[in-house]
């Protein structure tokens, strides 16, 4: 049993073709994405109707992640159109409306997955871990950490959520987090996904990383609008794309309280965020 699991595309199309190119090479029996096909990126419309177009053609599976969460809840009726929390997310807000406020699709996608090994053990996909879409599971996770953010009765529990690719054992399990399609954080810009194979009675797996057309990924962050039109973390988030380098969780760090304070403004924390990036590559 061949499985490939494809986790954090963020609206990149042209990591997602890449991907999906060496996919079907491979020829796996499933293909799983789990989770974050949308948001934080460009293109996320087309990419959600591929992997929808693959669901109903190929039999693709997905499970929901955070920023599908996150699109969901543009669609509450009480979520701010104006005012410092909606400038904080208004690259969401753009994202819901690239989607033309239809959630519909990213509300049937499940928060967990199970499967059937070819000797009948579980196999489970979640975005992050059991403990919700944002709690996820690193490298350097503590075992017993690890035991609680896993399901201890699956042979194979597979991940995505962080952008930080790993392959782990623990105990009778196979832990495998997938890194990221279109947005990954280790510093090294090619895409990945995980390639996860049932062989003499156990699991293996290896992290796969393909070049693509990055010159064509950046320029749909300017062609689609996302730069024109998505809010004063633009930059930030091009910028993360460009270095492979998590910045969203850093500049919340930095100065949510600050803004939430009224001691700046989203794009004041931006401009300076930028700048201290900037001094830091001298």
């Amino acid at each position: 049993m061949k499985l490939a699991v494809l986790a954090d595309i963020h609206g990149n199309y042209q990591a997602l073709q890449a991907v999906t190119a060496h996919v079907e090479q491979w020829q796996p029996d499933q293909v799983v994405v789990a989770g974050d096909i949308v948001n934080r990126g460009p293109r996320s419309r087309d990419c959600l109707r591929f992997v929808q177009h693959k669901q109903q053609t190929q039999g693709w599976l997905t499970v929901r992640g955070n920023h599908e969460d996150y699109i969901i809840g543009q669609a509450q009726p009480d979520c701010p159109r104006s005012g410092v929390l909606f400038e904080m997310h208004r690259n969401t807000y753009w994202t819901y409306q690239q989607l033309n406020g239809d959630v519909a699709a990213l509300m049937t996608m499940p928060f967990q997955l199970d499967l059937s090994a070819p000797d009948g053990s579980k196999i489970t996909v979640m975005h992050a871990s059991t403990q919700g879409t944002r709690k996820g599971i690193f490298i350097d996770t503590p075992d017993e950490e690890l035991r609680q953010k896993i399901v201890a009765t699956s042979a194979l529990f597979c991940v995505g959520h962080t952008h930080l690719p790993l392959i782990r054992h623990l105990d009778q399990t196979l832990v495998v987090n997938a890194g990221a399609v279109g947005l990954p954080f280790d510093g090294d810009p090619r895409a990945g996904y995980a390639q996860v194979e049932w062989q003499s009675g156990s699991w293996s797996a290896e992290i796969i990383r393909l070049d693509y057309d990055r010159r064509q990924a950046e320029q749909d962050f300017f062609e689609s609008g996302f730069m024109r039109d998505s809010g004063p973390l633009a930059p930030v988030i091009l910028d993360e794309f460009r270095r492979a380098r998590s910045h969203l969780y850093q500049w919340t760090a930095w100065y949510q309280a600050r803004i939430l304070a009224g001691e700046m403004s989203v794009e004041d924390s931006t401009l300076e965020y930028m700048a201290s990036l900037k001094l830091e590559k001298r």
